[in-house]
């Protein structure tokens, strides 16, 4: 990303792409719960139909949809969809992070300084890139998310692999990629902003001497980068999920899925979770992206010392 200082040796794109997934997964090892709650809380007020995952439990607030859930179906509920993230992030975000810096790299066309529209296209670029690839695993992480944990009788899916041959066999393949539009909206937005925003703002905090590119400036930046991507993106992301959520016929399309949403409950449905949402994405951008920087360096001066002749 910005900062590196030219007498630094930058990191290759390969240790981008295994540093960015890796990175991905250990912030959504930390911040799942709150991923969990944000998306119980933007189905709530859906009405229930043949095959949905939509829980009659009454939920309020970030901590209190936590604490319900705990309550009422245990901690391990709060982990529903994890093995499915973990496999999304891992695909996911190599490639929407991992390899927004080479393919920034190509739209500047090599000069020094790349502007806003060098980094809005390899933001959407990557985005749609990663989406293309991944939306599988999203699908089955929100629909564990989104059931209850009741008696396996009552469980619409048992395990991770059964998830992805239960919804091809009752959707076909097709199914697995159930929502891809809103999510490639979704993800161009929040790419856009999450990347570009911590990108802009560490380029700032450097170029003025506020901060040098330690942890705090990217503790900063990954911060402001989760809190502006939240209110920019809040609305797509309800409707993603309460699509990839619904059952077969229940929506014709997104966009009849947002038309519902407004029509039964007004234009607050589209930050209903916002709060969760928040938390979520500016702890996760937080632990990411920290985590991230990190690991480039250190991969980079272990690759380093490896090749250094004894």
């Amino acid at each position: 990303m910005v900062g590196f200082k030219p007498i630094d040796v930058p990191p290759t794109a390969a240790v981008k792409f295994i540093g960015a997934g890796t990175a991905a997964c250990i912030a959504d090892l930390v911040t799942f719960p709150l991923d969990t709650a944000k998306v119980r809380l933007q189905l709530q007020g859906e009405c229930k139909s043949a095959g949905a995952s939509v829980t009659s439990v009454r939920y309020s607030g970030v901590f209190g949809t936590i604490t319900t859930m705990v309550r009422t179906e245990g901690a391990r509920s709060l982990y529903n969809g994890l093995v499915a993230g973990l496999q999304r992030q891992m695909s996911f975000a190599s490639v929407r992070i991992g390899l927004y810096d080479s393919v920034k790299q190509f739209y500047n066309k090599g000069a020094e300084h790349a502007g806003i529209g060098s980094r809005l296209l390899a933001g959407c670029t990557t985005g749609a890139m990663a989406v293309a690839l991944a939306q599988p695993t999203d699908v089955v992480k929100v629909r564990f998310q989104a059931q209850a944990n009741g008696s396996s009788g009552n469980r619409r899916y048992q395990g991770t692999m059964q998830a992805y041959k239960t919804i091809a066999k009752e959707e076909g393949v097709k199914g697995l990629w159930k929502g891809t539009s809103p999510n490639i909206a979704r993800n161009a937005i929040v790419n856009c902003t999450e990347l570009v925003t911590y990108d802009l703002i560490k380029d700032a905090l450097l170029k003025s001497n506020l901060m040098s590119d330690t942890l705090p400036c990217h503790f900063t930046s990954a911060f402001g980068a989760g809190f502006c991507t939240t209110v920019i993106a809040s609305p797509v992301d309800v409707v993603k999920t309460r699509y990839m959520n619904s059952a077969q016929g229940q929506y014709c399309s997104a966009l009849n899925c947002a038309f519902t949403m407004m029509k039964k409950e007004g234009p607050t449905a589209f930050y209903k979770g916002f709060m969760p949402s928040f938390l979520r994405l500016g702890s996760w951008n937080v632990v990411m992206f920290v985590t991230y920087e990190q690991l480039k360096r250190g991969m980079m001066i272990a690759h380093q010392n490896w090749a250094a002749p004894v």
